[in-house]
């Protein structure tokens, strides 16, 4: 009887595919999948407000055409050359409206915690690449409820930053020394420099000083000039960063582009450093999801509680990187010193002022997260395990099953609606399609009836008091939304409560600009009062209202 072929996978110099190899690709394929939709449900627990449609205002004017977003006067960060791309091509195939913000945030959010599990594990193979990806992994998996979706998600804030950091790391991380590795890292920082100047200081900055001081320790220790020579390239690399960074900016403004507000920054006096001190650590617990202001229910207040572990094996993975500086990898101290760079000028400056601005350190907790795995990974999956190193390991598989039990329960809450839809669908019922109110109410409208019929859709535009009279209010604003030749507003709408041009304000200072309206609604917390005229001929031009 013949004997029948070989498999060609038992030839000579042929191997069986390796099914470790695949498993990786093939979990992180199916978890960003899950995480995705987890994250989209959970964004939808907090309503968008004129942060993010001003953003997606600013995408769809660059999907048509206006590339360099000229006329626009953005916020303290231009978000050009990350979530506006992202922005430009989900309205691509979204359109644009307030679904689309959410895409956005889960992306985002999935992207950076599998990034952070993907550097937490590093080289590391078998249970203990597991372990490092799990526990950073685990550490992000469920944002708090209110605060931390609005931080980590749903916010026009800095999170978004961490994905291009992340990216850089990893390559720093995964290649091996060569020239191209310093040009890549430049050139991804550069790119989110550009975006965010917060680069500066959890990017830009620690690689050079880390590069430095482990360029003279080659020297100084070993005499190694080809390990020396390296870290002196990704040095300059980072410093080239901060150049293209500057010189983007000015060749931004000679074309015509975009302009930017200088960040809101100011050093506080040592008479308030205590204050910042608590609101600084109010912060850093809203960013890990362990935040007890304004929690509310038994379920919500236990997960606060659990989630105090998170914050345990961040600020172990911190300690111990401090501590063994010198013993830790590229990467590791990058992000360690990016840790402390981000608090302490936190804690330092005008930031710190409330909880909710923990958006300017959510970088944080990615980094915070990675360090925390590749410090407990190896220490919990040693060959010869003690009692109590096992009884860690316990622990943090419950609480890790705590934080899915988590996010379980948030996504059973139910989703909120855009802020202002209702005055939106009013406003359009009442053939009101052209006003001016304040920043919160104006873009937030906008972006959300954009999706209705023509004669439906309506536009308000933000408008605020100033001592010459009624301006444009230049944040987030294009100077032809306010070009009487071109546009008509006959509308203002005022919002019973304190805030950005609030009823509070007094309804003299609106008469004395634009006269007595011919009528006045009241609906819900909203007063609308209508002209018949043109109101945006009685606003400053916009360089007068300028400062």
């Amino acid at each position: 009887m013949a004997r029948p072929a070989r498999s060609p996978w038992r030839r000579p110099g042929w191997r069986r595919p390796g099914w470790r190899r695949l498993a990786w690709p093939a979990g992180f394929a199916v978890a960003a999948v899950v995480l995705f939709l987890a994250y989209l449900r959970l964004s939808n627990t907090y309503p968008e407000d004129s942060d993010q449609a001003n953003l997606g205002l600013q995408a769809w004017d660059m999907l048509h055409g206006n590339l360099l977003l000229h006329g626009w006067v953005l916020s303290d960060v231009s978000f050009f050359t990350t979530e506006l791309p992202q922005y430009m091509l989900l309205e691509l195939i979204h359109g644009l409206n307030t679904g689309t913000f959410h895409l956005a945030a889960a992306m985002t959010y999935t992207l950076a915690l599998l990034l952070a599990a993907l550097l937490a594990r590093g080289r590391a193979d078998g249970r203990q690449g597991v372990a490092q990806a799990l526990i950073a992994g685990g550490v992000m998996l469920a944002p708090q409820l209110g605060a931390g979706v609005f931080i980590l998600l749903l916010t026009v804030g800095h999170f978004g930053t961490s994905v291009p950091l992340l990216v850089t790391m990893l390559v720093l991380d995964r290649a091996k020394p060569h020239w191209y590795v310093p040009v890549i890292a430049g050139l991804l920082l550069a790119w989110a420099s550009i975006a965010d100047a917060l680069v500066l200081l959890v990017g830009v900055a620690p690689l050079a000083v880390v590069a430095l001081v482990r360029a003279a320790g080659a020297l100084i220790a070993r005499r190694d000039w080809r390990v020396a020579a390296y870290h002196l390239s990704l040095a300059v690399a980072a410093g080239a960063a901060a150049g293209i960074w500057a010189g983007s900016a000015a060749a931004i403004r000679a074309l015509g582009g975009f302009t930017v507000h200088q960040v809101p920054f100011q050093v506080i006096a040592w008479s308030g450093l205590a204050a910042h001190a608590r609101t600084t650590g109010l912060s850093m617990l809203a960013v890990f999801g362990a935040s007890f202001q304004g929690v509310h229910g038994e379920p919500a207040v236990a997960f606060a509680v659990l989630h105090l572990a998170g914050v345990a094996v961040a600020a172990v993975g911190l300690i111990v990187t401090v501590g063994l500086f010198f013993r830790r990898s590229l990467v590791e101290q990058v992000m360690a010193v990016a840790i402390v760079a981000s608090l302490v000028v936190y804690l330092g400056s005008t930031f710190s002022s409330g909880i909710l601005n923990g958006r300017e350190i959510a970088v944080v907790l990615p980094f915070s997260a990675i360090l925390a795995g590749r410090t407990l990974g190896p220490w919990l999956t040693r060959p010869r395990r003690q009692w109590f190193r096992r009884s860690v390991a316990s622990f943090l598989l419950l609480a890790l099953a705590g934080y899915a039990a988590c996010l379980g329960y948030q996504l059973t809450q139910p989703s909120v609606p855009a802020a202002n839809t209702r005055l939106a669908s009013w406003l359009a019922a009442h053939h009101l399609t052209r006003g001016l109110s304040g920043y919160w109410q104006a873009s937030s409208v906008t972006v959300d009836s954009a999706g209705a019929r023509a004669e439906d859709q309506v536009t308000i535009r933000a408008v605020t008091n100033h001592f010459s009279g009624m301006v444009p209010y230049q944040w987030e604003s294009k100077s032809s939304w306010f070009d009487w030749r071109m546009q008509y507003a006959n509308f203002v709408v005022l919002q019973n409560g304190s805030g950005y041009f609030s009823s509070w304000t007094p309804t003299h200072e609106i008469t004395d600009v634009f006269g007595f309206p011919a009528v006045t609604y009241h609906t819900g917390p909203y007063t609308i009062m209508v002209w018949h005229k043109n109101l945006l001929a009685a606003l400053h031009q916009w360089e007068q209202s300028a400062g």
